[in-house]
């Protein structure tokens, strides 16, 4: 199947008389005839349900559609896109470890990354993307044990290059994860491009309508663990076992879940998962609207004298462009950012006379709506890393929604007149 009917069809497959639209399990707990069976369950010998924390049928299904639209031989779903990311990496790192990650990446990843996960002993180095090889070489350590970017950047709206990154992440024996929320699997597929691990935060574009929060850890089955001894020892956490010789090329996922999630608890809903569903069924129609409007949202505004830069990959004069067509050729997603010349100020007058779209932390859902980074998200980052992050004082993001594009346009117009 295509793309496009896989939002529909992977996951829930009713049989004979079975529910059409997918069922909600709510249930943290499950019935079984004998202590074997749950044993069995427990010693990961038999397929089943015993505890929604680890693992919940409607969230199951929801799982499988994600894998099958990455194109991963397994999925985890979390209760947050923070919470993917976290467990991503945790369940390949512990203290004294050390990764690297692309600069310009959402700023709460960059806190995550650079200051909780410091503080559990794991160092990271924060790299130009745009660099060249000889210099990402140098980031490199004994101790480097992953890569991480994301595919279109929050929001620089930089392109990742993913080959590139997974060619150099493979020379030093390390996974590359990347984190594919913007993107979507609808318009990229990392794994194709060599990425061994996607992460989500499934409250954007898959949720698509800002109503319930999500992550999601997908398994590529690709990368050799044989240098990752939590992978390929005994782990007397969970009866000894050793996840690459009973599990192959889910060792990475299986042991997501029954280490990390049962010990930290990041479990989505089943309502939730059954939410995201919805969202997921209309992926891919919404993600064609979304990119065509934010591609003339990004011409107008390039347009505009008071408009000191654009960023949108799908803009010829963007240094992301030919970036853009190699990663992104169904398109650029719905989300722009642009600098007002008359910086921070500027832009708070901008944003508070629009009447169409919203002033919300949120982004990558129906409704367009806009963000001041650096007041609002960014704020925890210093002028450096504001810098290092592609941010500058004047920038707006603006995500585009799937509204009519001539009442966008006129609401940004608004915008303009307020400023001039």
């Amino acid at each position: 199947m295509e793309v496009e009917t896989k939002c529909l069809h992977e996951g829930w497959k009713p049989k004979n008389g079975e529910p059409h639209a997918l069922p909600i399990y709510q249930s943290t707990t499950f019935n079984y005839d004998s202590t074997e069976h749950i044993g069995d369950l427990f010693d990961l010998k038999a397929e089943g349900y015993f505890y929604t924390r680890l693992a919940n049928p409607t969230v199951g299904f929801v799982e499988e559609k994600i894998a099958a639209l990455e194109g991963g031989v397994g999925c985890m779903c979390t209760s947050s896109g923070q919470a993917a990311n976290m467990i991503a990496l945790l369940n390949i790192m512990g203290a004294g470890d050390h990764m690297i990650c692309a600069s310009e990446v959402y700023g709460g990843t960059i806190n995550l990354f650079g200051v909780t996960l410091e503080k559990l002993g794991i160092e990271c180095t924060f790299v130009d993307q745009n660099a060249p090889d000889s210099e990402l070489e140098k980031a490199f350590r004994p101790n480097t044990k992953l890569v991480f970017g994301e595919t279109i950047a929050n929001p620089a709206i930089s392109v990742f290059d993913i080959e590139r990154f997974a060619n150099l992440a493979h020379r030093h024996g390390v996974p590359l994860i990347v984190d594919n929320t913007f993107a979507t699997p609808i318009l990229c597929r990392p794994f194709e491009f060599g990425a061994d691990i996607v992460t989500h935060s499934t409250s954007k574009y898959m949720d698509g309508h800002a109503v319930q929060l999500g992550g999601a850890i997908v398994d590529s089955g690709n990368f050799d663990w044989k240098d990752y001894p939590g992978l390929t020892q005994p782990d007397e956490s969970y009866h000894g076992v050793t996840y690459t010789e009973t599990f192959g090329k889910l060792a990475y996922i299986t042991k997501a879940r029954t280490q990390l999630m049962r010990d930290i608890g990041a479990s989505p809903t089943a309502q939730g998962a059954f939410l995201l569903n919805l969202g997921i069924e209309t992926l891919a129609l919404r993600m064609e609207r979304h990119s065509a409007n934010a591609q003339a949202a990004a011409e107008f505004l390039a347009a505009q004298p008071e408009v000191e830069e654009v960023n949108y990959p799908g803009l010829k004069s963007d240094r992301y462009y030919e970036l853009g067509q190699k990663y992104l050729p169904k398109g650029a997603s719905g989300v722009v950012s642009f600098s007002l010349k008359g910086g921070r100020g500027a832009a708070v007058k901008f944003m508070d006379s629009l009447e169409l779209a919203s002033n919300v932390v949120h982004v990558a859902t129906v409704k367009t709506c806009v963000l001041h980074p650096a007041s609002e998200t960014h704020r925890q980052l210093s002028d450096e890393q504001l810098v290092a992050a592609g941010i500058t004082p004047g920038m707006i993001r603006l995500s585009v929604g799937i509204e009519n594009i001539g009442d966008i346009i006129k609401d940004l117009e608004k915008g303009f007149q307020a400023v001039r």
